[in-house]
């Protein structure tokens, strides 16, 4: 078993150093220079829209909001990677790995925004009776739509459910199994890890058998309580260190760019270790957000995107930059100590031993509503692939099985082998949004000239009628006010991407 874990860890290593990292990082600084560093430039407009309510209903029925999508994505995003991953990132690549972290998320954002506004284009109405008026879609669905390719879509969709339905479940689970070990007991699951095993399956299930709507309002309590506590908790470790904080910046920025670790090698650790963590935590470019940004009800499209670009900048420049602080400010001893345990002495060492306890149930809020998220994205794309009822109900089932007995043992190989997987999850999803990208830029472009004509940004597929696959989005009666359409748009644009008639 060392063997195989050995040589799946040296070709992920090479995988993701000599090829995806130098894609993402490519791609992302490309949307940037595209777009005219939206993620800067617009931050104003996505603390507004995110704010948005849905349009209400005909029916009475509710309907997910850029809210409601933004934590179902937030949901997956913001995990035990928040806690465990920047302490290995520091572990390993040092105080450098942060600043890159960092870098990796502002320049990711283009990246998320990308992405996220062709899953709002090629969304599809949810073929389930069950949830009438609610959306599907993700990068599967643009693949197929956007690009006509189906084949690459049914890929990319197995190898999603796999990753993030199966796998990161079980992981999860097996966090909050071994965090309560280290908190009740001496660290080993013991007899009481089945029965953490059946409590999380019966709690997942609960939230997956009721759908779409059901995952947004638990997501929407889980992930503001889960954040907010642990920033809180977080904080008030950083205000007892608060002489360190000048000392912790200057190990961080010194770290990335300092003479003594570019001659030990040490800066190509830091830069490796942070732009992977950094990608791990935020996903920006790995095609899982869209998944939940397509379930939005929203006017336009970019609405969607500037949501999931906020939730990149949220996931690493806030949380894993709490982490990170935390750790650094109390300069816990690293030796032996790497993930949740240095991120829980550090805790420890500020606060007292009852922070232990604490980080017990940050980790629980935190890991369950990934596995939410997780499910979801899997639910998504089997729905892709294939709308027979049965296939559904076994995936569910599948995903119970996979909490229970993630809970109750090691599963280092199959960490491994999720990094793999994510790393060939990346690598289809940014192949297929760099071609697609003009249409998210046009779209950026229609949304911008309507802000500045004084309207509240709405999109219909005959103002871009040169675009195929686009299911939703009909054309609605003139309500009396003139919207500029995408050739005006391209006219007025604000320093972006020109349309491909401007081009």
């Amino acid at each position: 078993m060392n063997t195989i874990d050995t040589l799946i860890v040296e070709i992920n290593d090479h995988f993701w150093t000599y090829l995806l990292i130098p894609l993402v990082a490519g791609a992302g600084l490309y949307f940037t220079l595209r777009s005219g560093a939206l993620q800067f430039r617009l931050l104003p407009e996505m603390l507004r829209v995110v704010k948005e309510r849905p349009t209400p209903r005909g029916d009475g029925t509710k309907s997910v909001s850029a809210f409601g999508a933004f934590t179902i994505s937030a949901a997956a995003r913001i995990g035990t990677g928040n806690i465990a991953g920047v302490a290995s990132a520091i572990t390993v690549g040092g105080a450098g790995a942060v600043f890159w972290m960092w870098v990796m998320a502002i320049v990711g954002g283009a990246s998320a925004f990308v992405e996220s506004t062709l899953a709002q284009l090629y969304k599809v109405r949810d073929r389930d009776p069950s949830r009438e008026g609610t959306y599907r879609g993700g990068p599967a669905y643009y693949m197929q739509r956007g690009l006509g390719r189906r084949w690459v879509g049914v890929v990319f969709a197995v190898i999603i459910t796999l990753t993030f339905g199966l796998v990161f479940t079980a992981v999860q689970s097996n966090t909050i199994s071994t965090v309560t070990a280290g908190s009740l007991g001496d660290g080993t699951p013991g007899w009481f890890a089945p029965v953490v095993g059946v409590a999380l399956a019966a709690l997942l299930g609960l939230a997956v058998f009721g759908g779409v709507r059901r995952i947004a309002s638990i997501t929407q309590v889980l992930v503001p309580v889960m954040a907010v506590l642990y920033l809180i908790v977080g904080f008030a470790v950083v205000v007892l260190n608060v002489s360190e904080v000048p000392r912790v910046l200057a190990d961080i920025v010194g770290g990335a760019f300092g003479f003594r670790e570019v001659v030990g090698g040490g800066v190509g650790a830091a830069i490796q270790q942070g732009v992977r963590r950094g990608m791990f935590s935020n996903e920006a470019g790995l095609g899982s957000a869209p998944n939940a940004a397509a379930a939005a009800e929203t006017s336009h499209p970019v609405k969607q995107g500037l949501v999931q670009t906020l939730g990149v900048f949220f996931d690493t420049l806030v949380v894993c930059s709490m982490t990170a602080f935390v750790i650094l400010s109390t300069n816990p001893e690293l030796a032996g100590r790497q993930g949740a345990d240095l991120t829980q002495s550090a805790l420890q060492d500020a606060l007292g031993g009852w922070a232990g306890h604490l980080l017990t149930v940050v980790v629980f809020l935190l890991a369950f509503s990934s596995m939410i998220g997780n499910y979801y994205y899997g639910e998504s794309n089997i729905e892709f692939i294939t709308g027979r009822r049965s296939i559904m109900v076994g995936y569910r089932g599948l995903v119970l099985a996979a909490t229970f007995l993630g809970a109750l043992g090691s599963v280092s190989v199959v960490w491994n082998l999720a990094d793999v997987t994510m790393g060939a999850m990346a690598l289809v999803n940014l192949l297929a949004i760099l071609p697609l990208s003009v249409i998210a830029f046009r779209l950026m472009n229609d949304y911008l000239a309507q802000r500045r004509g004084g309207l509240d940004p709405v999109f219909t597929r005959d103002r871009l009628p040169d675009l195929t696959g686009v299911e939703c989005w009909d054309p609605v009666p003139a309500s009396g006010t003139a919207v500029p359409s995408d050739a005006s748009a391209a006219r007025g644009d604000e320093g972006g991407a020109p349309t491909a008639e401007a081009r």
